[in-house]
């Protein structure tokens, strides 16, 4: 990365870019804001580029109930530079090369400082403020002076953003800064469903069901751990040569099966199940296919967030079989720790992630963005600041 040059307005409100979802559905539409100072344990940082992921479009569309809310900046997988800090904070200074993340991490909690749990006892179970620790203040204003909402406390469609510390991660200045943004959600949440959750081992098999980034990291995560077979199950017939690229060995189209469930194929490629199975869309009966999947004493991830909050059903006697499931939120990963880590094995060249920069457009082309992620062309998409 080259030399950063950085605001002057330290202390001071910042008027910026941003592009604001104004209505569920809608086009977003860039506009001039206003972003103020970083409180207490709070840090400002010019964001310098942007990806979509499939919770921002999930969030885009909701329409109702108390996580829909408007005017709103979405965007949470980014990298930044830190412009300004606020009083109490330590390990960051301006100039850093940092990661906004959603999930939080204090360092100080029982659940932080155990190794049982990436769940912030402290933080993690409030989804409706704006800003970590003032509720609902917002540090973001539009030109009349209205109060913008936040998004999963990062909000990274913008030029600049105010951000928690219990959310902020520093990486090293030396990864590419495209790459450094996959790390902030997709990439980390499968790699680390795949080595810290799971802990595949050497000649395993495993069943991802979805192969978009996430689904693809944790095919990466496996294929590095050594596993024999990784069966990669996706609609999209193109993902079948993508996903060879990271480990996929078996490739399942479930259009092509008739009336086959998926988990009847794969028990029948497998003679009986996977060791491990990755739900990586969101879908209550993808998640039992995923569970349904496995072997005796296999395990079930889920990393897809059931959009409309249903229960999903398993059989009481598949259980006593000595099989689990769990769903790890953000891979089971400590971001302060964890993340550092994943990038140090990137820089030396030990991950592959070519393939999962599919498009790169401009800021104000954001709506373009949204549109190639619903119709399927692109896995993700960088969205730069400055160009």
């Amino acid at each position: 990365m080259g030399s950063l040059s950085l605001s002057s307005d330290e202390g001071k409100p910042i008027k910026c870019k941003a592009a604001i979802c104004r209505k569920a559905g809608e086009a977003l539409v860039i506009e001039e804001i206003q972003v103020y100072p970083p409180q207490a344990y709070e840090v400002r940082i010019k964001i310098l580029c942007s990806s979509l992921c499939h919770t921002d479009v999930s969030f885009w569309k909701l329409d109702s109930g108390a996580l829909a809310r408007f005017p709103r900046i979405l965007g949470h997988e980014a990298v930044g530079v830190v412009e300004s800090i606020g009083e109490h904070v330590d390990g960051f200074k301006q100039g850093d090369v940092v990661l906004p993340v959603f999930h939080p991490h204090c360092g100080e909690c029982r659940d932080c400082k155990s190794p049982k749990s990436n769940w912030c006892t402290r933080f993690c179970d409030d989804f409706l403020s704006n800003t970590r620790r003032y509720g609902m203040t917002s540090r973001f204003k539009d030109s009349s002076g209205e109060d913008i909402y936040h998004f999963l406390f990062v909000s990274s469609f913008s030029e600049y953003t105010v951000v928690d510390i219990a959310h902020l991660v520093k990486i090293s200045p030396e990864i590419p800064v495209d790459k450094a943004a996959l790390f902030s959600c997709g990439v980390s949440t499968g790699l680390g469903a795949a080595w810290k959750v799971a802990d595949v081992e050497e000649g395993s098999t495993v069943a991802i069901l979805g192969l978009g980034a996430v689904g693809l990291a944790v095919a990466e995560g496996a294929r590095l751990r050594g596993a024999a077979k990784i069966i990669g199950v996706d609609l999209n017939p193109d993902k079948c040569e993508i996903g060879k690229r990271f480990g996929i060995t078996d490739f399942v189209n479930p259009a092509l099966f008739g009336d086959k469930t998926i988990s009847q194929v794969v028990k029948e490629m497998t003679k009986g199940g996977v060791d491990y199975s990755f739900e990586c869309i969101g879908v209550s009966s993808l998640m039992e296919e995923a569970f349904n999947s496995t072997r005796t004493g296999g395990k079930a991830v889920i990393l897809g967030m059931e959009k409309r909050a249903l229960p999903i059903n398993l059989g009481s006697y598949d259980l006593l079989r000595g099989r689990s499931i769990c769903g790890p939120l953000f891979g089971g990963l400590k971001p302060k720790f964890d993340i550092p880590i994943l990038v140090d094995r990137y820089l030396k060249k030990e991950l592959n992630l070519d393939g999962l920069i599919t498009h790169e457009l401009s800021f104000e082309e954001i709506n373009k963005a949204f549109d190639l992620l619903v119709e399927g062309k692109s896995i993700r998409c960088i969205l730069w600041m400055d160009k």
